[in-house]
């Protein structure tokens, strides 16, 4: 199969559209979502119950706002690179509110359908993830914490992205369990069957799967496109240190 050339900026694209169109898909299925994107739905609903009207999107690039302050604390240096992974956390919210609005009241009413829905909003998911790695553009403020946090420290960067998801996975946890008031109420009999605030089962399922479907949707992609930039002279900008 000869392969579609010059195609790093259309990956990019692809990243942001079909990540947040997986994550939405997933959030429909009300089995819970991933662990990167629960914190962003669990303090939006959080602060949605209290009457003051803050979108998923939003939430989410505040969230990776304060995370890239953090970072630069952290590895104690800032590089204006760093800003343009704050724009793609902007663009991609947006992206993900869009979704979120054009599904509307979307709902699976079997627990077969949420679950079926579930594993096609990972696919997309993943799909999303591996264009994202194969495009020199600059990524959301997760990818870029866990590679600055490596190379500052001289971490494994496969151990680090470990840490980091079961970081947010404990964080959303914690966050789902104590921001409500309500924590009384969950129920381990239901935890298949629909979500606690954004975390379930599904949240765990995903986890488990998300390495293994990004690996083999990477590998369709590298039969299809060929991630070539459309302008080398941007790759190289953005490349350089």
């Amino acid at each position: 199969m000869k392969k579609i050339k010059k195609t790093s900026e259309l990956l990019w694209l692809f990243g942001i559209i079909f990540v947040a169109l997986g994550v939405s898909i997933c959030s429909k299925a009300d089995l819970g979502v991933s662990m990167i994107a629960a914190p962003a739905f669990v303090i939006s609903e959080a602060i949605n119950s209290i009457s003051i009207n803050l979108s998923v999107g939003v939430t989410e690039y505040i969230i990776q706002g304060v995370m890239l302050i953090a970072l630069c604390f952290i590895i104690r240096r800032f590089n204006w690179r760093f800003l343009l992974a704050f724009a793609v956390a902007i663009l991609y919210g947006y992206t993900l509110d869009f979704f979120l609005w054009l599904l509307g009241d979307v709902s699976f009413t079997t627990v077969q359908m949420r679950w079926v829905m579930l594993i096609v909003g990972d696919i997309i998911t993943a799909f999303g993830v591996a264009c994202f790695f194969r495009t020199y553009m600059p990524l959301q403020v997760y990818e870029l914490f866990v590679a600055e946090l490596a190379e500052r420290f001289g971490f494994n960067i496969n151990k680090t992205k470990w840490a980091f998801d079961m970081t947010l996975l404990a964080i959303s946890i914690t966050l789902a369990f104590s921001l409500f008031g309500d924590a009384v109420s969950f129920d381990w009999s239901k935890i298949g069957y629909t979500s606690f605030h954004s975390i379930g089962l599904g949240t765990l399922v995903t986890t488990a799967i998300n390495s293994p479907i990004i690996a083999f949707m990477g590998r369709i992609i590298d039969k299809i496109f060929d991630p070539s930039p459309i302008s080398p002279g941007l790759e190289k900008v953005l490349k350089r240190n």
